[in-house]
């Protein structure tokens, strides 16, 4: 027999159960990671790895399992064990992996998606989630990549219409690498309203016509209220707004008033909304120009037209039989220049005439008599022009009158040119060298202007028809008008003559009775 061999030791050990680990959270959102580690268990000594989740089948893997881009769905109690041919190790203690939906921000904006210029607004952007205690947020706007700002919230303490657009936000965890959805785009308008003042029915008015100013805010219809103003110049030579005194009547959008002479002038409104505190701009400028009945000064124009060629001289002075020197040439262009015609360097002054040395188009506007008090009298709408111009008389011509009107080009022999000629747009009278209306009445008012087929036409002008009182015809019986009104007075009072003959008749008879 041979010898014994050496004793070998059998050593037979239990095999502790493996641990499980999440990395790096067991609270994680749709679309990361999510790596389970079974350790513990040397894999490499013949071990494999047995998975389950829940109650699901368990299924075999790696040592290491990687759930990528995960679903709500891979969410819950996650345990392993390990096996070496028939020898199974006991379940790791089971780890809980909650899968939420990555955040959507919501983005706010106050005090409403849309404002007016110069308010103040403030994004912000919230994220509603409980597994994330803390975020950096992050803001874009429109269509770029680029942070347009950060933190939760952005202010702009005076916006402009540059401010307006989408904008959009995105979280990250503060203490972790984990992003939120983006936002939804919220839209930002940004508006500047403007008070638009027209007038109704026409600027141009007799004394005593009523007219109305019309103040709008145009696709803001409500919830304004409005201030009405006049405009003058100051010493300095700039525009001056003057708050009408009685203004609170166009707290409705409308100003009327039954024109008097002393409301010649030129106009601005502006509106108010209290709801957003804000307040518009003032308006375009709309000018009224009255023509009194009997103006204690008139305004002289020489050459007597309202309508001018360039580069020409031109006079115009205020003339008042009482106080001829209190008066001075004022005017209001079309460009919105309000001034002295003295103040230019084309102008002269000579005591209450001026003159202009040499026409521009720019001389444009509208000019008037006005004292030293402020007094503004006889407007006339001065045009200059490089074609062709209608000769129209500078004064309101009366009822009754005779009304003669041409069409002049001056690069021709002879001024007159045979014409077209026009009211208030429609044609008239068509292919005269002038046009004339016999007996004036007040539908004789308007806008008229002529055209020739090769020389162009000329702009509008505007002639004021002023009506026949009994007192004028006191002075001036021969007009026409003046005798139909005179007949018309006297047989109104036929009737009441005919019935005082006929008392006075039967009172006589009844006392020589007695």
């Amino acid at each position: 027999m041979s010898d014994r061999s050496d004793a070998v030791t059998l050593t037979v050990s239990g095999v502790s159960k493996p641990a499980l680990t999440v990395e790096s959270q067991s609270s994680v959102f749709t679309g990361d990671s999510v790596t389970l580690r079974c350790e513990g268990i040397q894999s490499q000594n013949g071990w494999e790895f047995l998975w389950r989740k829940d109650s699901n089948p368990e299924s075999t893997g790696a040592a290491t399992k990687t759930i990528n881009s995960v679903t709500v769905s891979d969410g819950g109690e996650y345990s392993c064990r390990a096996r070496k041919r028939e020898y199974y190790t006991d379940y790791s203690k089971p780890v809980a992996v909650t899968i939420y939906e990555k955040p959507k921000p919501k983005v706010t904006i106050k005090p409403a998606l849309h404002v007016f210029r110069r308010e103040t607004v403030t994004l912000r952007c919230d994220i509603y989630d409980e597994g994330v205690t803390s975020w950096s947020y992050y803001w874009y706007k429109d269509n770029s990549r680029s942070v347009f700002s950060d933190g939760q919230k952005h202010t702009f303490s005076s916006v402009t219409e540059s401010d307006a657009g989408e904008y959009s936000c995105k979280g990250s965890e503060t203490e972790g690498s984990r992003w939120s959805q983006t936002s939804d785009k919220v839209k930002l308008t940004v508006s500047d309203p403007r008070a638009v003042l027209s007038v109704s029915p026409q600027k141009w008015l007799t004394e005593g016509d009523p007219v109305t100013l019309i103040c709008e805010v145009h696709s803001f219809s409500t919830g304004w209220t409005f201030s009405w103003f006049t405009l003058t110049d100051s010493a300095e030579n700039r525009h001056q707004y003057n708050l009408l005194s009685d203004s609170s009547r166009g707290a409705g959008g409308n100003y009327t008033v039954s024109s008097a002479v002393n409301h010649t002038g030129v106009y601005v409104c502006r509106a108010e909304r209290e709801k957003s505190v804000y307040k518009t701009q003032h308006s375009n400028t709309q000018q009224l120009w009255v023509t009194g009945v009997s103006p204690p000064v008139s305004l002289i124009v020489s050459p007597s037209r309202t309508q001018h060629f360039t580069s020409v001289s031109l006079s115009l002075s205020c003339e008042d039989q009482s106080n001829s020197t209190g008066w001075r040439v004022r005017r209001y262009t079309d460009s919105g220049r309000l001034e002295d015609c003295s103040s230019l360097r084309r102008g002269s002054r000579t005591g209450s005439t001026c003159t202009i040395s040499f026409t521009y188009a720019s001389d444009t506007g509208v000019y008037w008599c006005q004292s030293e008090s402020g007094e503004k009298h006889h407007p006339v709408n001065i045009t200059v022009h490089s074609g062709v111009i209608l000769e129209s008389p500078v004064h309101p011509v009366t009822e009754g009158d005779h009304l003669t009107l041409r069409c002049l080009y001056r690069h021709t022999t002879a001024p007159n040119l045979r014409a077209d000629f026009y009211k208030d747009g429609s044609l008239i009278q068509n292919q005269t060298t002038e046009m004339n209306i016999t007996t004036v009445s007040k539908s004789h008012e308007g806008f008229y202007s002529c055209k020739h087929p090769e020389r162009g036409a000329s702009p509008k002008s505007w002639i004021s028809v002023r009506r026949v009182s009994n007192e004028h015809c006191l002075f001036d019986s021969e007009s026409q008008m003046c005798v139909l009104n005179i007949l018309s007075s006297v047989l109104a009072a036929c009737p009441y003559l005919l019935v005082t003959v006929v008392l006075i008749f039967r009172c006589c008879r009844m006392r020589g009775k007695t």
